[in-house]
């Protein structure tokens, strides 16, 4: 028997799955701020006795992983879920099935493509003498938008979609999103590099080290950086660390 679940409830999910990583751990990973968050719903649909609520607790309180701002989806549907009397099951398999897939997701979406792609375009703004509050608050808007909106939609999408969430999913082809992005993310990688190389006390100045250290930067990028993400990232740290110490000695 499907029931309606007042707006105060859903709100309340919403704004508590912000903090669903707050109580992360190596046992559950997620799965204690996944039923943080649904513990406005379960109260409303089983009453507020510890008696009443304890089993539809336990029930989440299991081990679930995906990423924090795609949570929101598994989050979303299984709301609806239990809204609507779905077998407990049922709902436990559903979990289980897209929690890999929000993983995976999220982390080429957010952290391989939206983080690095801000994160130069604030280096950028700094190498070309932006004070730094400019610098500061273009990454923390930009940044916060891009995770706020993402984690509004997946609460949404989850909602509405219930057990079909997998296709709604699927549909919103973020994998998609992903490749488009990456142009974007060079592009500014390409402007972060004009504008240490040609701007004052930048690496003309600064002589071969640098001059050699942005050459390598590029053919690693050229040859290998498309092929997997999490050794372009550390290679990417490793020559922003190499650039401030050697920037620091000349």
């Amino acid at each position: 028997m499907s029931r309606s679940l007042p707006t105060g409830v859903v709100v309340s999910a919403f704004v508590r799955s912000l903090a669903i990583q707050g109580s992360w751990n190596y046992r559950t990973m997620l799965g204690s701020g996944f039923a943080f968050a649904l513990l406005p719903g379960l109260r409303h649909l089983y009453g507020g006795a510890s008696d009443e609520i304890r089993v539809p607790v336990e029930r989440h309180l299991e081990h679930f992983n995906a990423h924090p701002y795609l949570a929101g989806v598994a989050l979303g549907a299984v709301l609806r879920l239990e809204a609507d009397g779905a077998d407990p099951e049922m709902v436990r398999r559903l979990k289980l099935a897209i929690r890999g897939p929000l993983g995976s997701l999220g982390d080429a979406l957010i952290w391989a493509t939206v983080l690095p792609g801000v994160a130069l375009a604030a280096l950028t703004l700094a190498w070309l003498g932006a004070p730094a509050w400019v610098v500061v608050t273009v990454f923390l808007v930009l940044y916060n938008a891009v995770h706020v909106v993402l984690r509004i939609w997946g609460f949404r999408a989850g909602m509405r979609a219930g057990r079909e969430v997998g296709r709604v999913l699927a549909g919103a082809d973020l994998a998609g999103w992903t490749r488009r992005i990456e142009p974007v993310v060079v592009l500014l990688l390409g402007a972060l590099v004009g504008a240490v190389v040609g701007g004052a006390g930048g690496l003309v100045e600064a002589g071969a080290p640098w001059l050699a250290l942005t050459a390598v930067a590029f053919l690693v990028g050229l040859f290998g950086g498309h092929r997997t993400w999490r050794p372009a990232a550390v290679l990417t740290v490793v020559a922003i660390g190499a650039v401030t110490l050697i920037g620091g000695l000349t």
